[in-house]
């Protein structure tokens, strides 16, 4: 079973787009005028913030053990109190 950091993604009406964070990976998020755009880029900013880390010497934090799923999930609820806030996994 293949494992993958959580990613929580919304769209913001101040930015005028979608913003996806990895909370897992403190910092580490990005921003896309489309889904597939901020998805695109957080996968980039996903390797930037693992290369730091390991070239900085400190600790990656382990996967949460959460099953590697494809699609968005419209089942779980909003996170933070965003209505459009939705959960996927990227390898």
């Amino acid at each position: 079973m293949r494992q993958s950091y959580a990613i929580e993604i919304f769209f913001s009406d101040e930015d005028e787009g979608f913003i996806p964070t990895v909370p897992e990976l403190p910092g580490c998020s990005a921003f896309g005028e489309t889904e597939e755009e901020a998805l695109s880029e957080v996968k980039v900013a996903i390797g930037l913030w693992l290369d730091t880390t390991r070239q900085e010497g400190r600790e990656i934090p382990e996967l949460s053990g959460r099953e590697h799923l494809r699609d968005i999930l419209p089942t779980f609820p909003p996170i933070h109190n965003e209505p459009d806030s939705k959960w996927l996994y990227l390898d």
